[in-house]
């Protein structure tokens, strides 16, 4: 079902092994290259490690993780896509960055009710583009409660 939404939305689309995804560039602050992190003792799987980016101690999420994929080597494509998500500022990381397009209302259409559930609110739309499927993310539905407070409490660490 095509959504009845009349704005275009412009759009970061990135992978993740095969797949495409899109994040709403008005919630994105930065796109950086991977860097060296710090790990961080006992933290959870999906968190990779904190790293500082112009003064501000960063946890970087893993999305692969977060999406059941298993891990990949960062290579020179991998990348780090800065954004708040419940109010934490974080980096998730993906495989790649591909391009940032506008993708207008009538290639959006509303995530299918087979999909949609408890462990897939970070899923808001999905896009059609050219054939192209990209599973547009509601990047404050990513972190689940018990993750958000996980996070909460290494930054309080640090």
């Amino acid at each position: 079902m095509i959504l009845k939404q009349s704005i275009q939305t412009k759009q970061v689309i990135f992978t993740l092994d095969n797949e495409e995804f899109g994040l709403d560039i008005m919630v994105v602050n930065a796109i950086e290259k991977f860097t060296d992190l710090i790990p961080v003792p006992n933290a959870p799987s999906f968190i990779h490690g904190i790293m500082n980016l112009r003064g501000d101690v960063i946890p970087v999420f893993s999305l692969r993780r977060k999406f059941g994929l298993s891990d990949k080597a960062v290579s020179e494509d991998t990348r780090l896509i800065i954004t708040k998500s419940n109010g934490i500022l974080m980096a998730f990381e993906v495989d790649g960055v591909k391009e940032i397009i506008e993708i207008a209302p009538e290639n959006i259409s509303e995530t299918p009710s087979i999909v949609r559930g408890i462990n897939t609110t970070y899923i808001q739309n999905v896009a059609n583009i050219g054939g192209r499927m990209i599973i547009l993310l509601n990047h404050d539905g990513i972190l689940s409660s018990k993750e958000q407070e996980k996070i909460e409490s290494i930054l309080e660490e640090q």
